[in-house]
């Protein structure tokens, strides 16, 4: 147990009620919610013949390559600081 405390939090994703538990405060657990809730919509409109669980794995899908192509990016702008800040260390 790391003593963080839980919350538990309802939310509603593409019609379904889900309570989810987790550290992060309750307006968080429903910001992520409805970020999951409004992509599987925008792909349901693109691909109105999918079922859902092909529509939450095209979903999950594209969120993870979204996160993926930020975490890269990120780690590229950190290492871009960190040789500008090693720069003005060596003057």
């Amino acid at each position: 147990m790391t003593g963080e405390s839980k919350t538990r939090v309802s939310v509603r994703i593409y019609g379904q009620d889900y309570t989810i538990v987790g550290t992060e405060s309750p307006a968080h657990i429903r910001l992520v919610a409805a970020f999951v809730d409004d992509k599987m919509h925008e792909f349901s409109e693109k691909n109105p013949m999918l079922d859902v669980p092909k529509l939450a794995v095209l979903t999950a899908v594209n969120i993870a390559n979204e996160y993926l192509k930020l975490k890269e990016e990120y780690q590229r702008l950190a290492e871009k600081l960190k040789q500008k800040k090693d720069g003005e260390d060596d003057d």
